[in-house]
């Protein structure tokens, strides 16, 4: 499931103000807390979430974090840009955190501790629908063929990739015909396996 950043904020004040109150809050109370500019804006936001599973309209009328969703939201480390395009030198350096909802992308707190953020740049994922400008959710672990990876090539750069295996070699493939397979010559490292994407964009 792919929120925005805006589903994301306001699906974590959402539960956080359902576990609080023990009721989830009016749409008045989120117009007033985000600061939009009418409750219309509001419920477009609650029926998008709704649409992705996230919410559900309950019988007064008001928009809830189902009970199964109602979690400690996870504060998810963000740092530097990979180029979903050519390879590029890049040090990962964190820029900052956003609250996610772990059970949105099938996470068990027992994963959590092995996950982390990048932003991504560029088009080259563009068939798989991961998008310039997406924070890309990945976890530390060993890759199997067919998965997105952030990749280590030959040591010194970074890219964002599908980890595929030719006559036996591990090469890495774009998820865009202009995009030639690279392959490395002198070392691949897999930093994180994609698991999940936010869209920052409608």
């Amino acid at each position: 499931m792919q929120l925005t950043d805006r589903q994301e904020e306001i699906l974590a004040y959402i539960s956080e103000y359902q576990r609080e109150h023990k009721v989830p809050p009016s749409t008045r109370i989120i117009k007033k807390h985000f600061g939009f500019n009418s409750q219309t804006t509001v419920v477009r936001h609650l029926a998008g979430l709704a649409m992705k599973g996230a919410l559900e309209q309950l019988s007064d009328g008001t928009w809830g974090a189902k009970a199964n969703e109602v979690q400690v939201m996870f504060s998810l480390p963000i740092y530097g840009e990979i180029p979903a395009g050519p390879p590029s030198l890049e040090e990962q350096q964190q820029l900052r955190s956003i609250p996610i909802d772990p059970t949105l992308f099938g996470i068990s707190p027992k994963r959590q501790q092995h996950l982390w953020g990048l932003e991504i740049k560029g088009d080259s994922m563009i068939d798989a629908q991961i998008r310039s400008g997406d924070i890309g959710l990945f976890e530390r672990r060993e890759p199997r063929p067919g998965e997105i990876i952030a990749a280590l090539v030959n040591e010194t750069t970074v890219t964002l990739k599908r980890l595929i295996e030719v006559k036996g070699r591990r090469i890495l493939r774009a998820e865009n015909k202009g995009y030639a397979d690279i392959i490395p010559t002198s070392g691949l490292m897999c930093q994180g396996v994609l698991i999940g994407v936010i869209r920052t964009t409608v």
